[in-house]
């Protein structure tokens, strides 16, 4: 009877260890780079040209984040791009991660009479505010995510101005991207 009471609290003990770790950014090193891959996209619509993009998200020790998207710069001249996010990040009481990231849109201008060549020029530019579950040290969970749109005008550090979009609450799985030597040692 005392060796299944034992272990019965024994299990019970680390089950709710491995409960509270687990969710919580103030108890986790999950500071590194995610990764997360967008569905295949048919950029064109013609059913040829299928991309996979990829978001990178780094989250460094000292607070400041980076987040960049490989279909930023797909096509730039005809359909623009995005500048990369950057921003920084910190733990809510409650365990949640809550990352800031300001960002700009470029959108194509010219040729004309006043620019000779097609080129970019600044569109609007953003300020990204996501809240994350902390999965365990290898897995974020984006939970909410809202977006303050600005013009090219306005200051997009200044989380006053600009035009507060709509929150989404659709969840969005961030995976670790860890170190690997099997390339190096591939035959």
């Amino acid at each position: 009877m005392l060796k299944n009471t034992i272990l019965a609290l024994t299990a019970l003990i680390v089950l709710g260890v491995g409960t509270a770790m687990a969710g919580d950014c103030n108890n986790e090193r999950f500071y590194g780079t995610y990764t997360r891959v967008d569905a295949p996209t048919d950029v064109m619509g013609d059913g040829t040209i299928i991309h996979q993009y990829v978001w990178t998200l780094v989250l460094n020790s000292d607070g400041s984040a980076i987040q960049t998207w490989t279909g930023a710069p797909d096509y730039m001249i005809n359909f623009g791009t995005g500048a990369t996010n950057v921003g920084s990040w910190k733990c809510r009481a409650d365990g949640k991660l809550v990352v800031t990231l300001l960002s700009a849109n470029y959108a194509p201008v010219g040729p004309d009479g006043y620019i000779p060549s097609a080129d970019i020029s600044l569109s609007n530019s953003y300020r990204y505010t996501f809240l994350f579950k902390v999965n365990n040290p290898n897995q974020i969970t984006r939970i909410q995510s809202r977006t303050r749109v600005y013009s090219p005008s306005e200051n997009a550090a200044d989380p006053a101005s600009g035009t507060l979009g709509a929150l989404s609450t659709t969840q969005v799985i961030y995976s670790r991207l860890t170190a690997n030597d099997s390339d190096l040692t591939a035959p």
